[in-house]
């Protein structure tokens, strides 16, 4: 079975989730979950997500954390905010992914892997993050139908 972008981006949710679990060193991690991925592109793209976001980890809780930062830790699930990171980094590093289908992929990823609420609150979340970046003029996004968010927030 071809695997698609959503079924990647829950393997990389997988990896992450099993290397804060059990520290083990992540490429052994990835190594693992990714052995049944033959397509270059889908490889690559979760490496490519799952690196950027280990090495920007602190920028990206940066920005999740002021957007939560009225919800108790304890409260809110460990997925949901690994799948907000997910979508975060999609969002500041993937400049051929639309913003729509970022957000659209996690709320369904935390509908299937999370709580009841889960998909309404990452909607919520990832589109106030969406929001600021386009205002900060932290948003790159070029391809088609996506040149009007191209640094939409700079003046």
């Amino acid at each position: 079975m071809p695997q698609t972008r959503r079924t990647i981006r829950i393997k990389v949710m997988q990896i992450l989730y099993a290397q804060s679990m059990n520290q083990d060193p992540i490429e052994n991690v990835m190594k693992d979950l990714l052995a049944d991925v033959d397509d270059k592109e889908n490889k690559k793209f979760a490496e490519d997500l799952i690196f950027f976001i280990l090495e920007n980890i602190k920028t990206i809780e940066e920005i999740v954390d002021k957007k939560v930062e009225n919800w108790e830790a304890e409260r809110m699930a460990f997925l949901d905010k690994l799948i907000l990171k997910i979508g975060t980094a999609e969002l500041l590093h993937f400049p051929e992914i639309p913003p729509k289908v970022t957000i659209n992929e996690a709320i369904e990823i935390a509908k299937e892997y999370s709580s009841k609420s889960s998909g309404k609150f990452v909607n919520g979340v990832l589109d106030a993050i969406l929001e600021d970046l386009s205002k900060e003029g932290k948003l790159n996004k070029t391809g088609r139908g996506l040149l009007n968010l191209q640094k939409k927030g700079k003046k």
